[in-house]
């Protein structure tokens, strides 16, 4: 009985002082929308990263938006690269004018394999005689 007491305790101390490998899991991202007249633009980021028990990593990203105008021009553009060592990077763009009247919205996302996921999306949108309408949203997750 005493034996099993001090295997029991010994353990408890080792488990107690031994670094535990623990699975991590990281996401976030942001969007926004901006729309002024007959014009809109939307844009969204969007990423993960995980590390497993055993230390191997695995990361995730996306970005996407959209745009339209009812008599005007609309652009969007999305991209993402492979940036320096473990990071991801993407950029999702769109923007939509009638004359001078016009709405975009901007998304960038990176992503730190293993570390954390962050975003920023800023929104415009303005209509000629009026102050222009501007957002910014930001998150990092650790």
């Amino acid at each position: 009985m005493r034996t099993s007491f001090a295997t029991a305790a010994i353990a408890a101390l080792l488990a107690a002082t031994s670094p535990a490998l623990a699975q991590k899991s990281v996401t976030g991202g942001s969007g926004g929308s901006a729309t002024a007249g007959g014009t809109s633009a939307s844009t969204v980021g969007t990423g993960g990263t995980s590390t497993s028990a055993n230390g191997s990593t695995g990361s995730s990203i996306a970005a996407g938006g959209s745009a339209a105008a009812v008599d005007g021009k609309a652009q969007t553009g999305v991209s993402t690269n492979k940036g320096n060592g473990p990071v991801m990077n993407s950029n999702a763009r769109a923007q939509a004018h009638d004359g001078g009247t016009f709405s975009r919205s901007h998304t960038r996302t990176q992503v730190k394999a293993g570390e954390e996921v962050g975003s920023t999306t800023k929104t415009m949108s303005h209509v000629p005689g009026s102050k222009p309408t501007m957002s910014t949203t930001s998150t990092t997750a650790r």
